[in-house]
């Protein structure tokens, strides 16, 4: 392995979600790295070099649309779109979108041997692991409809459950994914200064600020996120996969240890089994 390994010439990428945030400073990294990108959003697409289609993940026909539009190969796919809670379709456009493009990506070959996935979960994920006998009802429907039908008779059209669907559902595909020789992974941000989470600032970008105080640092950037995205995609991370990597500047550890005794309760919290 060398200097290379990190980098993306000659591969095909598709960013989902890269119109703003996370998703466009990880478009914008994976252009300084050589890739060809193609970003799929349903917000204006302002980035320069990069192929742009639209999609509504609310829709499958509008995904399936943007697929065949999209083609293939595509060589590493970065799920970035995301919403907060309130809006309407939130189950769709924070997992069961995602899950069928890459379901049906795959299934066609369009993900070919040696790609690689990464999401975007939240630290509001942790707590996957202790419910996941409960999370995988609902990952484990068969289709986007059975999905859409299954938190109408559940419930469950939210944020937090949303997250904890991806962290589960990553770790879940590690096996089946990589049979087809495709790695899946996902990174849990703490506060990021988006501009999702500065229309939520009051709650997003409070949370754990106590921390970065007595630390001397800030919430993240959207480029600090990106990072470890793109590495999970790269050849450099070739023998990762089915991980929820934690990207929130130590604070989860410090609240599991006690090291930071006040972000135990946070923490406590977050990964606790509610269902």
């Amino acid at each position: 392995m060398d200097a290379t390994s990190f980098r993306y010439d000659g591969r095909r990428t598709l960013v989902v979600g890269g119109a703003t945030g996370m998703g466009r400073a990880t478009a914008a990294l994976l252009l300084g790295l050589g890739a060809e990108v193609v970003v799929m959003d349903w917000a204006d697409v302002t980035l320069d070099g990069v192929k742009a289609i639209k999609l509504d993940l609310r829709s499958k026909a509008s995904i399936d649309a943007a697929i065949d539009e999209c083609g293939g190969p595509v060589h590493a796919l970065f799920s970035c779109a995301g919403v907060a809670d309130g809006t309407e379709g939130i189950e769709r456009i924070n997992f069961l979108g995602h899950r069928h493009m890459i379901t049906r990506m795959l299934a066609e070959g369009l993900l070919p041997r040696g790609g690689a996935v990464a999401m975007i979960s939240s630290a509001a994920g942790l707590g996957w692991e202790a419910n996941l006998d409960y999370v995988k009802q609902y990952i484990n429907t068969p289709d986007f409809d059975a999905g859409v039908q299954w938190i109408q008779d559940n419930g469950h059209a939210d944020y937090m459950f949303s997250k904890q669907a991806i962290c589960a559902w990553v770790a879940q595909q590690a096996y089946p994914f990589l049979q087809q020789g495709v790695r899946i992974n996902c990174i849990l941000p703490g506060p990021t200064d988006t501009p999702l989470a500065r229309a939520n600032a009051d709650v997003w970008l409070t949370h754990g600020k106590d921390y970065r105080d007595d630390t001397g640092t800030e919430a993240s950037t959207p480029e600090e996120q990106a990072g470890p995205l793109v590495f999970l995609c790269s050849d450099a991370a070739r023998y990762i996969t089915g991980e929820t990597v934690v990207t929130d500047l130590g604070y989860v550890s410090s609240g599991i240890t006690g090291s930071y005794p006040a972000a135990a309760g946070a923490v406590g919290f977050l990964r606790s089994k509610f269902w």
